[in-house]
């Protein structure tokens, strides 16, 4: 079949809404004997009849019922495409699609999506909150330009730049029993139920892997969708959870809430961007792949000082651990 033409299929449109060549002409701005040599040009180049005439006008054919619908989506990708492309004229320099896991879009994009907007204010970021598979799958099948994902996640065939370190805590009520102490292991919470993600979070997945590590099941009480979430249960007295540092520092003025710094290894938890190949991004995807991969050289932020400490507290607690001697206040 040959190629369709846009002019003509747009032409066939408004023959379908008019029901009518003569509408169709005045609509487009045609002449009648134009139009109409058009529309037998196009059914000889299908080998099919797409309108039944009439003394009074036309009707679609079952086949041009079928090209009508096609058509209409082929004119409206084809506005899409026009205003997408517009936007360059006036000035935007782009269009990035970037998906991203819970924890870096709490934690650490906003300050660094900030950054790199004042730096190019008119390009548009189409940012999606995913989960760590989805994000992979996402990348992988060309549906966002970039992604962002927790680093345990395998990621097979994607290029991996790394992003950020987050540090998990475990998250208590003031009054919890734990508490009170300034480090502990993740072993030594598990005869305590659990507030956490859903099943298919890849912080899930962490906690899982290791509590059948140690052979010690891990009682996930309430499973929510959200840090808030987990954060308001825990508040409630319904649980104790793990979670990003800095993720939780945002409610600890509203809820009463305490954190612990965990001594586990995988506590200190890697980012990392995934694309599927940086020299066949846009421009600037490239530059927005290039400035998140440099944002933990810059400003960490207001939480310096807590994950300080923290780095502190876990390192005296796992050279107690490695001399016997358990850590307490």
């Amino acid at each position: 079949m040959k190629r369709l033409d846009f002019v003509t299929l747009k032409l066939f449109v408004a023959i379908a809404d008019s029901r009518s060549l003569t509408r169709a002409a005045e609509r487009e701005h045609l002449a009648l004997a134009a139009v109409s040599k058009r529309i037998s040009d196009l059914e000889t180049q299908l080998s099919t009849t797409l309108l039944y005439r009439r003394p009074r006008g036309v009707e679609l054919t079952p086949a041009g019922h079928a090209l009508l619908h096609h058509a209409r989506h082929m004119l409206d990708s084809l506005d899409h495409l026009n205003a997408d492309l517009s936007e360059y004229s006036v000035g935007i320099r782009g269009h990035v699609r970037l998906h991203a896991n819970t924890s870096a879009v709490i934690e650490f994009l906003p300050d660094d999506l900030s950054d790199f907007t004042a730096r190019y204010p008119q390009i548009r970021i189409d940012m999606q909150e995913r989960l760590s598979h989805e994000i992979i799958a996402a990348v992988r099948d060309g549906l966002t330009d970039i992604g962002i994902f927790s680093a345990h996640i395998p990621a097979e065939g994607l290029s991996i730049h790394p992003y950020r370190r987050d540090r998990l805590v475990l998250v208590t009520a003031r009054d919890h029993p734990l508490a009170t102490r300034q480090s502990l292991a993740f072993a030594e919470t598990l005869d305590y139920d659990f507030i956490g993600l859903e099943q298919d979070s890849s912080l899930h997945a962490l906690l899982h892997q290791d509590s059948q590590r140690l052979a010690q099941p891990l009682r996930m009480r309430i499973q929510v969708r959200s840090f808030e979430g987990i954060c308001r249960m825990i508040d409630r007295g319904m649980g104790i959870g793990i979670l990003p540092a800095r993720a939780v520092a945002a409610y600890r003025e509203s809820l009463s809430l305490a954190t612990i710094p965990l001594i586990d290894e995988w506590a200190e938890r890697e980012l990392v961007i995934g694309v599927r190949d940086l020299e066949a991004l846009p421009l600037i995807a490239r530059q927005m792949v290039e400035h998140l991969a440099g944002a933990s050289s810059r400003d960490p932020g207001p939480d310096t000082d807590t994950d300080a400490d923290a780095d502190v507290d876990a390192e005296d607690a796992r050279n107690s651990a490695s001399a016997g001697v358990t850590t307490k206040v």
